[in-house]
């Protein structure tokens, strides 16, 4: 079997049977390397060599999360929670019930949008928001797989379009970044413009499916035991801030300050940094607590930096190998010149390993190292290379059982015990996500 299969076969059923994915990583290195031809020494130095890669991107992700915190302490979430809560309850009183749901759910998914590009905080805003909304869901009969499909889409799509907060991570310093890496000895070369164009086709699919699960599939009554619901965990962890106008005023210039020199300089990291200097200016903080605020971001951003860590040296090892090669004539000799079945077969094959490692960040050095020689070899675009790596990276985060994307929203739904991981999150996020994504994935790399 080619090293390049096995290693991504060992790393995928570690990852699925809830095997740390650091773990699954290295150990599926180990065995690619190993399998190729390579000995003990060369797989560990081709790994180390790899891992400074993720430097970068662990880096970003600290500076956000130090940002994601400052920001919290502004008591801004805490402001538009409560704003939104206070909202909602008046208006559960109203006779049209359809309009208070159609209501709850935009404000929901506008908060989940914000969440990865303005106010950059990911999943933590779900355990200050959706606990409380718990009683009025309950009283409306709403079903909360709507929720849940609007929570992991405002959690996946705006980072797969809009190159700023979580997208300049994901556009800039991962997908592009390791396109150009890949592609720079194959001739291919990626500009950061064709980036967000390519991944519009596949997010537009995101979005049909959005709006059939709320329209359709999920507009339905769901009954649900009507009880008080005590979030404990969040009013343990989450000690809301006081705000003061300030502070809030201080926030706003901030927030657009940090956007607008993501997008100007393509870094996550100088916008994060300014933007954290302009809280501290604004009494946030004081800028000697700077070294505990970035403690703070990193435990946040812990894990999943680990894990691209750990990914950049997996696919160091497996180009090491010489491994890819011989699966790209393989299959090339399977597919001929049916570009329309090898786009499918690519895709299908990055829905296999995202699900497994539940991480469309964590995943894109693998599949670019092994997408983008097929993509080049197969004669694909740029933009449609851009579409294939970009797509089947997303399908991670968009139904798997181990990606934030699914974990985040359950954590908040499922306060009561009402609402079923795999069931009430996974099986339609799956549904109304994965699909669509392959679907207009293809028909993306097939356009473009």
């Amino acid at each position: 079997m080619n090293a390049v299969i096995l290693a991504v076969l060992v790393m995928v059923a570690l990852s699925l049977a809830r095997v740390s994915v650091v773990f699954a990583l290295v150990v599926g290195a180990l065995v690619g390397g190993l399998v190729g031809g390579l000995s003990l020494e060369q797989t560990l130095d081709a790994f180390n060599a790899g891992v400074g890669g993720g430097a970068q991107v662990a880096l970003a992700y600290a500076t956000l999360g130090a940002f994601a915190v400052a920001i919290s302490r502004s008591g801004l979430p805490d402001m538009l929670a409560n704003r939104l809560i206070t909202l909602l309850g008046k208006e559960t009183t109203a006779v049209h019930q359809a309009r208070v749901k159609m209501l709850l759910l935009t404000a929901v998914l506008l908060v989940a949008i914000s969440s990865q590009n303005a106010i950059p905080v990911h999943i933590a805003f779900i355990p200050v928001l959706i606990p409380p909304l718990l009683t009025v869901m309950n009283r409306l009969k709403l079903d909360r797989r709507a929720v849940a499909c609007a929570l992991t889409f405002g959690l996946t799509a705006p980072y797969m379009l809009l190159p700023v907060g979580f997208g300049a991570i994901f556009l800039n310093d991962i997908l592009l970044a390791n396109l150009n890496s890949v592609g720079e000895p194959l001739g291919l070369e990626i500009t950061r413009g064709m980036v967000p164009l390519a991944m519009a086709i596949p997010v537009g699919g995101m979005a049909l499916g959005l709006i059939v699960a709320l329209l359709w599939s999920y507009r339905r009554p769901r009954e649900y035991q009507i009880e008080d619901i005590v979030n404990a965990n969040a009013t343990e962890a989450h000690t809301p801030a006081k705000p003061h106008m300030l502070g809030l005023v201080m926030s706003g210039v901030a927030i657009v300050a940090a956007l607008g020199l993501q997008l100007y300089s393509g870094s996550m990291i100088l916008g994060g940094l300014v933007g954290i200097g302009l809280l501290s200016l604004g009494g946030i903080f004081k800028w000697r607590e700077a070294d505990d605020l970035f403690t703070s971001g990193m435990r946040m951003m812990a894990l999943i930096g680990f894990i691209m860590i750990s990914a950049a040296g997996f696919a160091e090892v497996m180009k090491t190998t010489g491994e890819i090669d011989a699966l790209v004539s393989g299959a090339f000799a399977l597919f001929g010149d049916n570009r329309g079945l090898a786009a499918l077969v690519m895709l299908l094959v990055g829905l296999f390993i995202t699900l497994g490692i539940g991480s469309s960040f964590s995943t894109i050095p693998i599949i670019a190292a092994i997408f983008v020689p097929l993509a080049v070899q197969f004669g694909f675009s740029p933009m449609a290379t851009v579409v294939l790596v970009g797509t089947a990276a997303a399908l991670g985060d968009a139904g798997s059982p181990a990606s934030d994307s699914t974990l985040g929203p359950t954590s908040g739904l499922n306060v009561d015990r009402q609402h079923d991981h795999m069931w009430d999150s996974v099986v339609p996020t799956f549904l109304h996500y994965n699909i669509p994504l392959v679907g207009f994935g293809w028909l993306a790399a097939m356009m473009l």
